[in-house]
């Protein structure tokens, strides 16, 4: 798959609330095309995981 592919398929599994396999294909973006718009999207998923789940990364 592409880096357009994988951020694609992010953005459709973000809007159906699937927010890890969503953080997974914008990661694979971002490894194939450090420049992909994946870029700025994992990081607004990173704000809203961060906001909604303080706990999830700190047990």
């Amino acid at each position: 798959m592409t880096s357009e592919e994988y951020y694609l398929l992010g953005n459709r599994y973000r809007r159906e609330g699937k927010w890890a396999e969503a953080m997974n294909c914008y990661m694979e973006a971002i490894a194939i095309n450090p420049d992909s718009p994946a870029v700025e999207a994992k990081q607004m998923l990173d704000d809203i995981m961060n906001f909604y789940n303080k706990d999830m990364y700190n047990p």
